[in-house]
This record gives structure tokens, sequence and C-alpha cells, in this order.
């Protein structure tokens, strides 16, 4: 009861002090969007998920108008959404993993840019910084200078998929919960509020109601560019700071010091842009990309390798607890080390991981009701027995597998085979 009461208190706190702050407009977008046509202003809209922790440090400098943000954050209308619940998916599409997305926008919609990335559960240094952020709305003030002579090269960023439901609360699953358009400040507006991972999940549960594989786009979204060995320095707008040796990105000869301008012809204003672009490649083999080396214009051909986008680690995710409950009935499991795979006997290419966590409640118990513990060994579940990593296997069983399916569980625990057996959801 304590925690929920501290979410509620962080939530209302929010709303109390961001109002008396009166330079934002809180979610309310058609008025910030109403100003931004008046003012002739670009809109930069923030998406933040109140209760969780990831990025809490950059929202509060960029609430605070930190000095290396305050004098560009007065060239914008600012609009603070703390919910999805009513937000067009089709509009605002962003790594719904995310605990915070920002937008910078023209007033008619069109979307200059996004900043925001994550890839660890807590840590987020190495993914942004208010330096990066105050760099990106200097780009974006750029753009919304050119515009709309520039309309035609923001088309990409502005377009995305089409979305299932028009906004959230209209996924089935959560139209179950009686979720509003708006949230209930005069009720328990934790339970009220459609959180982003929440979108996230949806879009895995439809693909797994209608018994259809999950795309790799949805599976692993928003590629992170270390996947492609492409580490960005967080200070900058879109600076390259390594090109890992031996990786796709040191094949392709980017280097240090590179500041990525487009990615077939999107204009860049962070890594999120850059995630974006990873994001909606499909097939494709390569990808063009203009940069400034040394204060030239360059041009680079980036050839992709194969299964790129699977090397990305999903298990950090917040929605890979939703399919932990699907496909492992609420494991959470993590590699052994390699001492411990060899006290086992296991060989290099056999299935072992360890499990951490087992689910207590609901549709997250199945395996804890099943038997299952925390320090066994799982070495195959539904008969794969490959050696994967958590996140691969998610995946695997996501599409090898359907819902209300009995699952084999094969485990070692102190050393002696066991078996179990899951229902899948």
């Amino acid at each position: 009861m304590a925690i929920a009461e501290d979410r509620e208190t962080k939530v209302r706190n929010d709303r109390r002090d961001i109002l008396a702050d009166g330079s934002w407009y809180y979610n309310d977008l058609p008025a910030a969007m109403d100003a931004a046509k008046a003012s002739g202003k670009p809109v930069l809209v923030i998406f933040r998920c109140i209760p969780c922790e990831a990025c809490a440090q950059l929202d509060e400098k960029i609430i605070e108008r930190d000095e290396a943000v305050r004098r560009v954050m007065q060239q914008y209308e600012c609009a603070r959404i703390v919910r999805m619940n009513g937000v067009d998916l089709a509009k605002f599409q962003f790594d719904y993993d995310q605990s915070f997305a920002a937008f910078l926008m023209n007033a008619d919609g069109t979307i200059y840019g996004r900043y925001g990335t994550r890839s660890h559960q807590t840590e987020e240094e190495r993914d942004v910084a208010i330096e990066g952020f105050a760099e990106t709305l200097i780009k974006g003030l750029i753009l919304h200078g050119l515009y709309p002579a520039n309309k035609d090269s923001l088309v990409a960023k502005t377009t995305g998929d089409v979305p299932p439901v028009k906004s959230a609360e209209k996924f089935p699953h959560l139209r179950k919960r009686d979720f509003g358009e708006e949230l209930d400040y005069e009720g328990n507006v934790v339970k009220s509020c459609i959180h982003c991972h929440q979108v996230g999940e949806s879009y895995r549960v439809n693909y797994r109601f209608e018994g259809n594989p999950i795309p790799d786009k949805i599976l692993f979204p928003y590629p992170h560019p270390k996947v492609l060995g492409l580490i960005m320095d967080p200070k900058t707008a879109a600076t390259v700071e390594e090109a890992t040796p031996g990786s796709a990105a040191a094949e392709a000869g980017m280097k240090a010091g590179d500041e990525i301008l487009a990615l077939n012809g999107q204009p860049i204003l962070s890594m999120a842009d850059i995630q974006w672009t990873l994001h909606h490649l499909q097939d494709e083999k390569q990808f063009d990309v203009t940069l400034l080396r040394d204060g030239k214009l360059q041009k680079l051909n980036f050839p992709l390798p194969k299964g790129w986008k699977r090397q990305g680690d999903i298990s950090w995710r917040v929605t890979s607890w939703d399919l932990s409950r699907q496909v492992f009935g609420g494991m959470r499991l993590r590699d052994l080390e390699p001492e411990q795979r060899k006290e086992l006997g296991l060989s290099d290419d056999q299935l072992g991981l360890l499990v951490r966590h087992v689910g207590k409640y609901g549709d997250h118990a199945v395996a804890l009701k099943a038997g299952i513990k925390v320090g066994d060994v799982i070495t195959s579940i539904a008969g794969i027995d490959e050696n994967l990593n958590e996140s691969n296997l998610l995946a695997r069983l996501a599409n090898e597998t359907k819902r209300g399916q009995d699952a084999e569980v094969k485990l070692l625990r102190n050393g002696k085979a066991k078996s179990a057996a899951i229902r899948l959801q």
C-alpha cells in the first residue's frame, strides 16, 4: 500500500508543480498546438512516465530549465504528457519501453525529430544527457527555420506504421479495464493511467491473440546503434564516440568524431532519430549515411549484417516482463557463468539459463504453480534446447508456440534432472 500511495503522490505532485510553473501545457497537446500556430514557434512534446525512475535526472533538469536548455526551450511551445490514454498512436510512435520521450514538431503535425534512448533498466548515462538534449533542440530550431522548404525530407520521420487502434485504451485487452481518455485525478490516478510500456505490450499481445508470428520489428523494436557497433556520444546530438573494432560500423568506415547529419535522406537530430530509421528498415541490406567529418561533408554506404536486429537485447525492456508471462510462465532467466556450465556438464550448444525470478501473482505465477524455483537451471522449453540467451529464447518461443499450448520444461535442480509443464499464454 505504501508503494501505491507513493506513486499516487508522485503523479499528483508532478501535476501540481508543473501547473504552478506556468510554462507547460499539461496533458493538453491541442492547446500547445494552437499556441504554436499563433506564435510561430515549434512544439516540444515530452512524454513522461512519472513513477519510473529511469531518466528522472534528465527530466528534472528539463523541468527546472537547466542552464544548458533554458534559452533554447523558450523558443518552443512546451507540452508535457504523463499518460498514453487518448494519445494518437498514428502520430506519436516511439520506443514504448522508454519512460521519457520527446518530440520536436511543427504546429501542422510534421515531426522534426525525436529524443530519448534507453538500453538498460535503470542506467541512463550512456544514452541521454542534458547537453545532448540541448543540441537536439538547437537542431530542431534550424529545421523549423527552414520549414516548409524541407518538408519532403521529413515525411519519413512523420509517417509511421498504421496502428491497430487509434489510441491505447481501444486495444481489446486494455478496453476490458475501462481506461478513459484522461486520468482520474478525483480517484485513483495511477490505476487510471495507461503507461507507455503497456502500448508496446499491446502490440505483441495482438499478434499472440490472433495466433500470428510477431515480426522482428515488434519483438526487437528501435535497435540501439551499438548493435551495429556505433557508439554515440550522449552529450551531443548525433556524434560518433567510437566505431567498435570489427563491427558493422567499422566495416562501413564510420569513425570517432563523425557527426551524423542524415540517414537515408532523413535529417538526424539525435540517437532516437537513428533508432527510428533503423526500426523501419526491413529487408534492406544497407543504408546511406551523410556525415560531417573534419569539417567536410561525406557520404557512406553502411552494409547491414544478416540478422542484425536480433543481436539486440530485449531482456532489459519492461515489455519483456509481459512476454515472459506469455512464454516463460512468469520466469526471468539469466546466462550461467562458464564455470557453472562446466560444473553442470552442459555442452557449448546446450541451453542453460538460471531462473533468477519466478512470478508470484496471477498470470505471472504459472511457472511457480508448476513447481519451478529460483535457482533451477532451464535446459529445454517446448522442445527448444539450443544455447540461447534470455532475449533470443523469448523471441523464439513467442513465434514458435501458441497460446494455450502445454510446454514441457526440462531443468536441473541441484544437478538433478527434473521436468515440469506450463501452459503458455
